[in-house]
């Protein structure tokens, strides 16, 4: 147990000092974000799959679709936060950030209009071949996921 013991006190200041460096505040690693975007749509795709009851070929044709409005739904997404980080430091009382209050506003409610838009445009090309109780399911687990997304990003903030 001594050994143990002493082994931990010598281990975690080296496995401390063997971590990454700190980034900046707010920096986000590209690789990270990545990686966390390619596992929701795996996970997206795997639920739907199931839901759906799709076999292998019409999952696959399932991620590439997701992949397209993905990649048109980044770059939103992006200026949805950027917005809202000014937002943020104006609220703060960040006076550079206070001059941008209304046009930073003004992105977050266009770019979620866009993704809003985007959604419905998703939800189309997905549904436009299942049939009726199978478009159902669809919108059941779309609005589901929405709902789940809302809730983590509240819950982030809590």
């Amino acid at each position: 147990m001594k050994r143990m013991t002493w082994a931990l006190v010598f281990a975690l200041p080296v496995v401390a000092l063997a971590q990454p460096a700190a980034r900046e505040t707010g920096a986000r690693d590209p690789d990270r974000v990545a990686k966390a975007e390619q596992r929701q749509r795996l996970r997206q795709v795997l639920e739907l799959a199931d839901t759906l009851e799709l076999d292998s070929v019409q999952a696959l044709k399932l991620d590439e679709t997701l992949r397209r409005f993905e990649d048109r739904r980044r770059p939103l997404r992006e200026q949805v936060r950027d917005s809202a980080r000014v937002l943020h430091q104006a609220s703060r009382g960040d006076s550079a950030a206070l001059a941008q209050v209304d046009a930073a506003a003004q992105k977050v409610f266009e770019a979620r209009a866009q993704i809003a838009a985007l959604d419905r445009e998703l939800y189309q090309a997905l549904a436009k071949d299942l049939p009726p109780q199978k478009r159902a399911r669809l919108a059941v687990v779309m609005a589901r996921s929405e709902g789940a997304k809302w809730m983590k990003d509240r819950g982030d903030k809590g």
